[in-house]
């Protein structure tokens, strides 16, 4: 048995299948994967994010400490509620985790991590930080319910505490506002509009059943993936980890090379690779033929083997089989796929593949 989510019980209720999935047991699906990846496509779903950790890190230099932590730059972060996506380096330059970090005001940076990543995380956020006499605190005692779709930040308003809902109706994307314990970000990891809402655990479940009753669709780990599959989004542990540069990730827009006297933890490391022609490309994979692509399945020209699929699956707003890969730099336009023995031929694109329900790429 894995760790559960306050909402453990209320998936149960609801017909979840559950499945192990990073040390926790989750909602796979409620029944159909495809109606509920359609759903965020179309209208409004909702998704259990209560195994990802919050965490909150005080003190009056955690401006400096942070960009000294992380690739992307928070000198970037001057408006209260602003936030930035960036990698969390190593000092050989491998992605020990991606994350989201809010500015909430000088001496307050609020931290999103993934699940899997937590503990490590967290141990390297303390190691870090007495330098800087920052205050490391994960946050336990929150839940977080992501509600995505056209139609999710209507559905949701609502909802929220009434001190909050004036501040989360006028949030551009990628902010964020806060009132009590409760906390809504215009973010998301679907490619479609909506909010990540953070609030105390003693009320996920009632925040989860007025999501509910107001028409939003409860979705599961199954629609997630294919989702932020379509969206090009990268998935840690798949197509990046610790061995993996951002260079080689797609990731290269994350890392902020100005000023060039930052000195952040993994520099010299991916600064001494940059504009390395031997750095593998990070691209999007479309099949031409019939099958379904996976993960670390092996490419190839002619006999030549070029890269391999980090993910890979069926895109149900594109109806067909999509990837993300890790290629040498010089192959363009197209590759075979080796499946089940067989060479299927695959068209090279560049991600994202679906972007606020509309098709990106050419099918």
């Amino acid at each position: 048995m894995g760790n559960r989510t306050i909402l453990f019980d209320t998936h149960n209720q609801m017909g979840a299948r559950i499945v192990p999935f990073g040390g926790w047991d989750m909602p796979l699906h409620y029944g159909s994967q495809l109606e509920e990846h359609h759903a965020v496509r179309r209208d409004a779903g909702m998704f259990d994010v209560c195994h990802m950790t919050v965490v909150d890190l005080t003190g009056d230099r955690v401006r400096a400490f942070l960009r000294h932590l992380l690739a992307n730059d928070v000198e970037r972060l001057q408006q209260p509620g602003k936030a930035l996506y960036s990698c969390m380096l190593n000092e050989q330059g491998g992605v020990i985790d991606d994350l989201i970090v809010y500015f909430m005001n000088e001496t307050w940076f609020r931290m999103v991590v993934n699940a899997g990543t937590t503990e490590k995380d967290v141990a390297w956020l303390k190691q870090q930080s007495p330098a800087f006499g920052v205050t490391v605190k994960p946050r336990h005692d929150l839940a977080m319910i992501a509600v995505q779709g056209p139609h999710a930040r209507h559905k949701a308003l609502p909802l929220l505490p009434e001190g909050l809902r004036e501040a989360a109706a006028n949030l551009q994307p990628f902010f964020a506002a806060t009132a009590a314990d409760w906390f809504v970000g215009r973010t998301g990891y679907t490619g479609e509009d909506g909010f990540e809402v953070v609030m105390p655990e003693s009320e996920a479940v009632g925040f989860w059943q007025a999501l509910a009753d107001a028409g939003v669709q409860p979705c599961g780990l199954g629609a997630r993936d294919t989702l932020r599959l379509e969206a090009g989004m990268n998935l840690y542990g798949s197509d990046m980890d610790e061995t993996v540069s951002p260079l080689e990730a797609g990731l290269n827009w994350t890392i902020a090379w100005e000023p060039a006297d930052r000195d952040f933890i993994g520099r010299p490391a991916i600064e001494a690779r940059r504009g390395d022609p031997a750095n593998r490309q990070f691209v999007g994979l479309v099949l031409i033929g019939r099958g379904v692509l996976r993960d670390h399945q092996k490419l190839f020209v002619a006999d030549r083997e070029v890269g391999e699929i980090t993910s890979g699956g069926f895109a149900p707003t594109l109806e067909k089989s999509i990837a993300l890969a890790r290629v040498s730099a010089e192959v363009a336009g197209q590759c075979e796929v080796e499946i089940r023995g067989k060479r299927i031929p695959a068209r090279l694109v560049r991600p994202p593949f679906v972007r606020n329900g509309k098709i990106r790429v050419e099918l």
